[in-house]
């Protein structure tokens, strides 16, 4: 493979087929993050599948955790554990490309991705994901907060809540990142 002269990495992030059947409208959001995955891919752009998981029992899940403990930790059966970590087949990692499991909602909590990015020598982050107010704010600001620059894809990232997404993308994000739609991105 050719070397990443841009410093830069295509981060796609909970694109678990489990929890994008759960988003209304799922279909276009994963068409355009399907076209920023070949364009990374035919540009050298490494790119890192980001996914939320827990082992078997769900021992990392706190009754103090409003978000993942309404999740339970009885569900995680070995199965049920396997399945959630399934990626979209319409966004399918290939062999060689990295997938990085978290604990949290941020793409850096619970996981290796710092050390990755540093071991890539990325600078520049390019945000994609479910949900717009989940992984992506939260890795949004943690980015920010470290000094990567960063590039959101709007119309490759979705929320259950469109208008949250909307502000979000055109009002929040802007503050510490450029917000581009995938056709931009890869006109570049």
């Amino acid at each position: 493979m050719a070397q990443n002269t841009q410093k830069t990495a295509l981060l796609m992030m909970d694109f678990q087929a489990q929890m994008l059947s759960s988003l209304e409208g799922a279909a276009p959001i994963i068409n355009n993050a399907a076209k920023a995955l070949a364009y990374a891919r035919k540009n050298n752009i490494p790119v890192m599948f980001v996914r939320v998981c827990f082992r078997p029992g769900g021992p990392e899940i706190s009754t103090k955790n409003k978000g993942f403990s309404v999740l339970g930790k009885d569900m995680w059966t070995p199965e049920f554990a396997e399945a959630w970590k399934q990626i979209h087949p319409d966004v399918a990692p290939l062999a060689s490309e990295v997938i990085i499991d978290k604990r949290r909602v941020s793409a850096f909590a619970g996981s290796d991705l710092e050390v990755i990015l540093r071991a890539y020598g990325i600078e520049h982050m390019v945000l994609t994901g479910f949900a717009t107010s989940g992984v992506v704010l939260s890795t949004l600001r943690e980015a920010a907060d470290k000094d990567y620059q960063i590039t959101v894809l709007h119309d490759c990232c979705g929320d259950r809540d469109e208008e949250v997404h909307r502000v979000l993308t055109t009002k929040v994000f802007t503050r510490q990142a450029e917000v581009l739609g995938v056709e931009e991105w890869t006109a570049n």
